[in-house]
């Protein structure tokens, strides 16, 4: 199954190429609102154009809820949230039969939830109990909901983005890995820089929310994400998905490390997320394959939630994302990947020479006693 040779139609190319110059209109946009966060932002629209969910790893206050909210609007897409509590119950999201109708005629309608939408954000989705938990699994793998026996189809585009807080765990229900493995990426929000905060304190607290631009439809996404899963990808490619999820299960024995400090490594659910995630990356730069960096670049949100380190790794302070960087290192790339590597390193002599003269040459670095 070679996929050297480009596969995209004339159509696909321009839609393409659209994709391209979306990705920089939407960023332009959430700026307005959105200081900092960079790899955040780029994880997220990744995962969007995937096909894919995204679960938000951090305190509150850092934006989560304004990020997907306003990407909502740029889109022209429906957005709900759902605050989620312990006594939240599956049929508070996915709706309900609802008796309606005069005394003659009365009969039950089903009334959808606000799971119901394009965009969901499920907040703090680790304060409700397993049972509602579920409920919204179900819609997220499905694209349907299932009450009193008859299911229902959600609307397409179908983006969920969950948050976690890390802290006051007192009270909640932490997902179970089988859940976790449904997001294709968990996302670490930090605190932003210094700058970024001054920034971000100046617009907020000196004048109104900007108003942002609505830019598509929900009839144009739809084709964009169809494009995007017919995005080259070589064989070669695919192998190195393959290789680095496979390196990452302790009955593989890549190495020491891993046979020692892995419980379980990554499902085949990594392998679509490092392939459709790579896809997606190349198509938000235009590009029509996607490469190893692309897999690279995308590793650690698709992955380091499905590794799950045991108590030597906890003893040594390692934790799931070690292990993701450990592999993206020592995993053999393809041969060509290589090179092209080497060939980035590589300064053209001329430009050495004009490094050299403004005081930009690379210094050697001294060696090690």
């Amino acid at each position: 199954m070679s996929q050297d040779q480009p596969a995209l139609t004339g159509e696909d190319y321009r839609i393409l190429g659209e994709i391209g110059e979306a990705h920089k209109a939407i960023r332009a946009e959430l700026a307005k609102r959105i200081i900092g966060q960079e790899d955040v932002i780029e994880q997220v629209l990744t995962a969007f154009f995937s096909g894919g969910h995204v679960l938000l790893l951090g305190v509150p206050g850092l934006a989560k809820t304004l990020l997907i909210s306003t990407l909502a609007e740029i889109l022209g897409m429906d957005f709900n949230r759902i605050q989620f509590t312990p006594d939240l119950m599956p049929s508070d999201i996915t709706g309900s039969d609802v008796l309606s109708g005069d005394d003659s005629q009365r009969s039950f309608q089903f009334m959808g939830g606000p799971i119901f939408a394009n965009f969901v954000l499920a907040d703090e989705i680790n304060r409700t109990p397993p049972k509602t938990q579920a409920a919204l699994l179900e819609a997220m793998e499905e694209y349907t909901v299932t009450v009193a026996g008859k299911r229902y189809p959600l609307p397409k585009p179908y983006f969920v983005m969950a948050t976690q807080n890390p802290i006051e765990q007192e009270g909640t229900y932490l997902l179970p890995a089988a859940a976790l493995d449904r997001f294709m990426f968990t996302v670490m929000v930090d605190y932003p820089t210094q700058h970024d905060e001054m920034e971000m304190l100046y617009r907020t607290t000196s004048r109104d929310m900007p108003p942002v631009q609505t830019l598509f439809t929900a009839e144009k996404i739809v084709r964009m994400l169809e494009v995007v899963r017919r995005v080259n990808m070589r064989d070669d490619t695919l192998k190195y998905a393959i290789s680095l999820v496979r390196a990452s299960r302790p009955e593989n024995k890549f190495n020491a490390d891993v046979a020692d400090l892995v419980e379980c490594g990554g499902s085949p659910r990594a392998t679509q997320a490092l392939i459709l995630g790579a896809k997606a990356k190349a198509a938000l730069e235009g590009r029509d394959e996607a490469l190893p960096d692309d897999i690279r670049a995308i590793a650690l949100p698709a992955m380091h939630h499905r590794i799950l380190t045991n108590f030597h790794a906890e003893a040594d302070g390692i934790n799931s994302r070690d292990i993701v960087r450990m592999l993206i290192k020592q995993v053999a790339r393809p041969a060509w990947d290589v090179r092209e590597e080497e060939k980035k390193a590589r300064r053209p002599i001329g430009q050495f020479f004009r490094d050299l003269l403004l005081g930009k040459a690379r210094k050697r670095k001294p060696a090690r006693a």
